[in-house]
């Protein structure tokens, strides 16, 4: 897959606010990690110039440098020498090439949190089938696997993310089914795990409810305290309610049931 870079220059004041700039980039389609660097598609580039160009028009902080073709081996290159192997509880060592999810993040780390309670309190004693949603790394997945889940289907719309998640489940000895797609896979599950952008929670939002077994729980994170109100009436327009809430900086992690 061809991807174009955009490089960026910040001079933003805050921290959230590069994380709002980020989070509206990535309502472009447009993938952005650590630093000013961007990546889209190079096919869907020329349809979300302009609105790139107003975004960056029309807020403070953040100028455009340029554009250029990013290889996929330059790409792969560049990502990899900014992040190497990264150790996690339970002996989870992820190697993030083209994906999210090093465990760093605000939004993985409390996912991660979450799975690790949900051990300690002996929720994985009995046989549970998980679903990932937007997988990245593979790292959820493959924490939930040394956690005890018997199945974890793990899914991501990126084609070098599916391909890093199958490298990172064998590098830690870990059986996931990794599938390449956009939408959640018809299943019965007992948790679904997604750390995605807040619009396409609340579009797969129906289709969570529907795949959840009775007692299921759905675990959402990637967004912020503004974006809880309308993931919440949404989940309750859907039969789910919130049972539990948790925040690092401004983002937020939702836990839901029915």
């Amino acid at each position: 897959m061809q991807y174009s870079v955009v490089h960026l220059k910040y001079a933003f004041t805050t921290d959230w606010e590069q994380d709002l700039f980020e989070q509206a980039l990535c309502d472009l389609g447009i993938e952005v990690f650590d630093g000013a660097d961007a990546y889209i598609q190079s096919d869907a580039l020329e349809m979300a110039q302009s609105a790139i160009e107003e975004l960056i028009a029309t807020t403070d902080g953040v100028e455009m440098v340029g554009w250029e073709e990013c290889p996929d081996e330059n790409w792969n290159a560049q990502w990899e020498a900014e992040h190497e192997i990264v150790e996690l509880p339970l002996g989870v060592r992820i190697t993030p090439h083209c994906a999210f999810g090093a465990g760093h993040h605000e939004t993985t780390s409390m996912m991660i949190a979450a799975l690790l309670d949900a051990q300690e309190h002996g929720w994985f004693a009995e046989e549970r089938n998980i679903l990932d949603m937007g997988c990245g790394t593979g790292v959820l997945g493959i924490m939930a696997k040394k956690c005890g889940a018997v199945s974890v289907v793990a899914v991501d719309i990126d084609d070098k993310s599916v391909a890093n998640t199958q490298e990172n489940a064998v590098a830690n000895a870990v059986e996931l089914d990794v599938r390449l797609d956009s939408t959640p896979p018809e299943g019965h599950y007992d948790l679904i795990m997604a750390n995605i952008h807040r619009n396409i929670l609340l579009a797969q939002m129906p289709a969570y409810a529907a795949y959840l077994k009775a007692d299921g729980e759905l675990w959402l994170s990637g967004f912020y305290e503004e974006d809880v109100a309308a993931l919440s009436q949404a989940a309750h327009e859907c039969g789910l309610c919130v049972v539990e809430t948790r925040n690092t900086n401004e983002w937020h992690w939702i836990r839901l049931r029915r």
